[in-house]
């Protein structure tokens, strides 16, 4: 549904520009933004696990990517009682250009089509081993996402993964969502005796 093509990194990269984020550079650019709260660590719990070939380091992401992926794994996981998995989030440049040499489908670490994860606004979400219910579920969420100029996403089919960047405005129109429905009480039994009440 989602195919990868150059206008999805154009509309990638105009968002990194719009919020005017640095692509990172290297492992002290990455340490200073976590530092300084502008990357927040992604937590793996009971319906999110991380690969576990993604090094520690690198489990980070912009504070509305990482309520995005909090947020579609609890729905996923209210849903089909699994976790999702995240196989990649933030990259450094330097990163960016090693993976390059071993995957030619990577996108490039600079220019107007690099790779968005250098922002850090973007994860990958495994996709193999879903069921194609699962699959169906995972591309209606992110079609209604992106119908609200949200997420921009890709499916690769290289790396059987949907890669997912997450615009700044999700942070705002979170805000104005029931995100986790309230459990809400079923209606008391009306009865002869309390309705003559």
């Amino acid at each position: 549904m989602f195919r990868p093509s150059h206008e999805s990194l154009l509309l990638q990269n105009a968002e990194v520009d719009r919020l005017e984020l640095p692509r990172i550079q290297d492992d002290d650019e990455l340490e200073a933004l976590k530092a300084s709260g502008a990357l927040q660590e992604i937590v793996a719990g009971e319906s999110l696990r991380f690969d576990p070939r993604l090094d520690v380091s690198r489990r980070f992401c912009r504070p509305w990517t990482r309520d995005f992926v909090q947020d579609i794994a609890q729905a996923y996981y209210n849903r089909f009682h699994q976790q999702i998995q995240v196989n990649s989030a933030v990259r450094t440049v330097k990163v960016q250009k090693k993976l390059r040499r071993h995957n030619r489908n990577a996108a490039p670490a600079d220019g107007d089509t690099a790779s968005s994860h250098l922002a850090g606004l973007t994860v990958d979400l495994q996709r193999r081993g879903m069921t194609p219910d699962q699959i169906k579920w995972m591309e209606q969420y992110l079609f209604y996402m992106k119908a609200l100029g949200l997420v921009e996403p890709e499916e690769e089919r290289h790396q059987w993964v949907f890669h997912i960047m997450v615009s700044g405005r999700y942070a705002e129109w979170r805000m104005t969502q029931d995100v986790v429905p309230m459990q809400r009480p079923e209606p008391a039994e009306v009865t002869a005796e309390n309705s003559a009440q």
